[in-house]
């Protein structure tokens, strides 16, 4: 049993059944990686990419859950945290970020439960997950169940979410339409803003059968009002990330460092600060590889 926000957090990937509109002009099925807690049932963070999610991605995860997500311009004042029902005068003495911020949670996991991917146990998602004190267990394989929350938080999100958006592809081919692709029309970041307005909005406000308070049970509570009754027994702890914190959340790779700097994805960088280091060869039991 989970008693207590950000206890256990589940994380998954899969393919939207939406055609997007990618950078280049082509038309594609983004992918979309989501962490729920499993107490309050409630959508930390959610990531669009137009292809593979790699292990960057997921370490962006963390972050996006550790930090208050701030409201749009244009949402309305009900969306903000100063309108939910946590005690939030509170929580602003302790973390100046809250001002603004919209009425979603914002937590640091002690355990992330994940599929067997190699994305999730990469060296460099598992060095960020250390970073932060995080633990993470892998669920077993071939057991679906090991992970119920968020594989019915999907089915949710393609339910209440996707069939509304333009260019939905239907969970198969006999549900989707013969004009899907020509209705595509959104972008990876206008269908992110879309989402994240739903999920504050939507998904945060929907009452859930799953979630009971002890005194009611006969009344459903949305994951906002499970998270305000849960928060006010463990606590509200803020933990600030520095820039040396995103730092050491991304990946390590070794890199040729030239004489014209270093070349990564077809772009060259250069700066003053790797003169020390050009054409040097690394020390210890990398000192083969040029860093």
């Amino acid at each position: 049993m989970v008693l207590r926000p950000r206890e256990q957090v589940q994380i998954d990937t899969t393919r939207l059944d939406i055609i997007a509109v990618l950078e280049d002009g082509s038309l594609g099925r983004p992918e979309l990686t989501i962490a729920v807690d499993v107490a309050t049932r409630s959508v930390l963070a959610a990531v669009l990419r137009p292809h593979s999610t790699k292990a960057v991605d997921a370490a962006l995860l963390l972050a996006e859950m550790a930090v208050p997500h701030p409201a749009r311009p244009a949402w309305p004042a009900a969306l903000h945290l100063s309108r939910t029902e946590v005690p939030y005068e509170r929580m602003l003495s302790l973390d100046e970020r809250l001002e603004g911020a919209a009425a979603r949670p914002v937590v640091v996991p002690e355990t992330i439960v994940v599929d067997r991917g190699k994305i999730y146990l990469s060296q460099g998602f598992v060095a960020a997950c250390e970073t932060l004190g995080v633990s993470v267990q892998p669920a077993p394989p071939r057991r679906p169940q090991a992970k119920a929350v968020v594989e019915r938080t999907f089915r949710a999100i393609n339910d209440l979410f996707c069939q509304h958006v333009a260019g939905h592809t239907g969970s198969n081919p006999q549900r989707r339409g013969s004009k899907t692709a020509a209705e595509a029309r959104w972008t990876i970041p206008q269908l992110q803003d879309f989402l994240d307005e739903w999920i504050t909005c939507g998904w945060q406000n929907r009452p859930h059968d799953g979630l009971r308070h002890p005194v009611l049970p006969k009344t459903a509570l949305t994951p906002n009002q499970m998270w305000a009754a849960l928060i006010t027994i463990s606590g509200f702890v803020p933990v600030p990330l520095t820039g040396a914190d995103y730092l050491e959340l991304l990946p390590v790779r070794w890199q040729p460092i030239t004489e014209r700097g270093i070349r990564l994805d077809y772009r060259t960088y250069n700066h003053d600060i790797l003169d020390p280091y050009r054409g040097s060869r690394c020390r210890g039991k990398h000192r083969r590889r040029r860093p």
